[in-house]
């Protein structure tokens, strides 16, 4: 921990040095440092990035600085992508942001960081999955996902363009899964006659994979809060019910496939 607090006291003079610079480029050189330590805490895990960023924030004594580099560090994990790194985004909100200690620069700056954090903080990587009861296309109901099994859950629109075209990459992808998975595929819009022609279109011969189909076309469920899904496609990765993977494409789906494919490779070895 000594070098970031070395960097901690760099940047804790640099602050105070930019808080006496006019207005015009009075963080230019802040934000230089601001990157640099980004880069410095990559390999960090995230609740150590959490706290070097809260005493980070903390050292600010003027309210504008502050407000300067806790909308900024926001701002780089909001649009980071890492995979997991959205968790730091959503922490400098909860603690600085949603509590008052930030001030947002506008109205619409408030109501897109809170609209951020809401379509991600229940789905961060390694929380518990939320639960969803959902209809099946007879009209039953049913809930995922299961504790016990791998999980992948694709949230579609049949109007979607992109939701079409992974119709098309999903078979070949799913064709690599060597270890029991349900790969659910939710409906999210209400038309029954799309949703008959989307499930044709969205299938696959491996036997490890069991395709279920579901939707929710009288909104009983809170799918939209606890994943997030404000547009589609969504997807997510579920592991011994854990979020392992999220707001996945097809490449890096693929890429935690072949990840479980080798774990359960040497698990059966065991």
């Amino acid at each position: 921990m000594r070098k970031w607090l070395l960097v901690l006291i760099l940047l804790g003079c640099s602050l105070r040095a930019v808080a006496q610079l006019d207005t015009t480029g009075r963080y230019a050189g802040l934000d230089s440092l601001l990157t640099q330590f980004y880069g410095a805490l990559l390999r960090e895990e995230i609740p150590v990035k959490n706290a070097e960023f809260d005493a980070l924030i903390d050292s600010c004594r003027d309210s504008l600085t502050r407000q300067h580099v806790a909308l900024a560090i926001f701002d780089h994990y909001r649009y980071s992508h890492v995979m997991g790194e959205e968790a730091v985004a959503v922490h400098i909100f909860d603690e600085w942001i949603a509590t008052g200690k930030v001030e947002p620069r506008s109205e619409f700056e408030m109501f897109e960081a809170e609209r951020f954090a809401l379509e991600h903080r229940s789905t961060l990587i390694g929380m518990p999955a939320p639960v969803l009861t959902l209809r099946t296309p007879c009209g039953g109901r049913r809930t995922l996902p299961r504790s016990d099994r791998a999980a992948v859950l694709f949230f579609y629109s049949p109007g979607c363009s992109k939701c079409r075209l992974e119709t098309y990459a999903l078979p070949s992808v799913l064709a690599q899964v060597e270890f029991p998975m349900d790969f659910y595929a939710i409906d999210v819009d209400a038309d029954r006659k799309e949703f008959k022609s989307f499930r044709k279109a969205l299938k696959t011969t491996n036997k490890n994979v069991k395709m279920i189909h579901l939707w929710d076309p009288k909104s009983e469920s809170t799918l939209l809060l606890d994943y997030g899904v404000f547009s589609t496609p969504k997807i997510f990765m579920v592991w011994e019910g854990e979020i392992l993977g999220r707001r996945l494409e097809m490449d890096s789906l693929q890429e935690i496939i072949q990840y479980i494919n080798i774990l359960y490779g040497q698990e059966k070895e065991d």
